[in-house]
């Protein structure tokens, strides 16, 4: 009994599919790793700010 040409093709397409979107929710958590990164900065940048401020207030 032989496979149909059609079904390979099916086959390789959610391979395809699959690593397409492995690599897509690599790009995504590496970015909003980021961005958590750049948010945590600019919240340390506001407190030392504040303390600062509320130092030199006192």
């Amino acid at each position: 009994m032989t496979i149909p040409l059609w079904i390979y093709a099916i086959l390789a397409g959610i391979a395809v599919s699959a690593g397409m979107a492995v690599k897509t929710g690599k790009e995504d958590r590496k970015l909003e790793h980021e961005i958590i990164e750049r948010e945590g900065e600019i919240y340390m940048k506001r407190l030392e700010l504040e303390k600062e401020r509320r130092g030199l207030s006192s």
